[in-house]
């Protein structure tokens, strides 16, 4: 049986990936701060990546696969995954797959991206993944899948629940009239990270919607689905064209089932 050691497994993402996964495999996660519940599960294990070493943890468990879901501080995020690699470059049959980001192209604006094309950001953040995608790419294929992420939504994720509270409060939300993106949901995410796992697939993926959406359209739409027909919105406009911040599939494409339209990213935001 597999081993797989999820970084962030306390966050959003890196729980819904943890209860995917561990019917299936010996999977352990990390979490940061106290918590009653991580603490008496053994299969979470405390990390602090600002002040401890992932490798230490990385020789005590040897896991087959580690999905990276961190959050937090860039330069101690960048000190870990090259400790990783170090691990990997170590230990055969290991893998490391990345959860990067939409904004590795958001210095490109004038169309949606794909799985090979350059990467160029002008944002800290996006610069900041590409720094990691950059020393993933210098390893053999087999020992990484980079997997570009949309916004991700679903009934309880901390953009719905945002959105929620915004409704509740009467509060305007900010959408980005000229911007146009792709979305994903949790389920359909964590969905495709275990076929990627099961079917042993490397390489770059962008899991992302099928089809595109301009940002206040999404937004709406979800608030709709809420129950919130007349939502207070505050339209941004940072350009007069279209732009586009969005990772399209076309390459590596997953089986029909595992695909998504920007439609079932807004259903999800009610099915719990």
């Amino acid at each position: 049986m597999k081993k797989i050691l999820i970084l962030g497994g306390s966050g959003f993402i890196g729980n819904s990936l943890y209860k995917e996964l561990y019917p299936y495999f010996d999977t352990h996660a990390t979490y940061l701060s106290e918590n009653a519940f991580f603490d008496k599960n053994q299969k979470f294990h405390q990390f602090d990546m600002e002040r401890e070493s992932i490798s230490i943890l990385l020789e005590n468990l040897r896991p087959n696969v580690i999905i990276s879901a961190l959050r937090g501080n860039f330069d101690a995020q960048v000190h870990a995954h090259f400790e990783i690699i170090e691990y990997l470059l170590k230990h055969k049959n290991t893998k490391l797959i990345f959860l990067s980001s939409a904004n590795v192209f958001d210095a490109f604006t004038n169309y949606p991206s794909y799985e090979y094309d350059k990467t160029l950001s002008q944002s800290v953040y996006g610069r900041f993944k590409i720094k990691i995608e950059n020393a993933l790419l210098r390893l053999p294929n087999n020992k990484y899948v980079i997997a570009r992420l949309p916004m991700v939504f679903g009934a309880n994720s901390p953009r719905v629940n945002e959105i929620k509270r915004q409704l509740k409060e009467n509060e305007a939300i900010e959408v980005f009239s000229n911007v146009v993106v792709n979305a994903t949901s949790e389920a359909k995410l964590t969905q495709q990270l275990h076929y990627i796992i099961n079917r042993n697939r490397q390489g770059v993926f962008h899991l992302g919607s099928n089809d595109l959406v301009h940002h206040n359209d999404l937004i709406t739409d979800i608030c709709e689905t809420l129950g919130e027909k007349k939502p207070l919105v505050k339209n941004v406009f940072d350009s007069n064209f279209d732009r586009f911040l969005a990772v399209i599939p076309k390459d590596n494409l997953l089986p029909k089932n595992l695909q998504i339209s920007i439609q079932e990213v807004v259903a999800s935001t009610l099915v719990s």
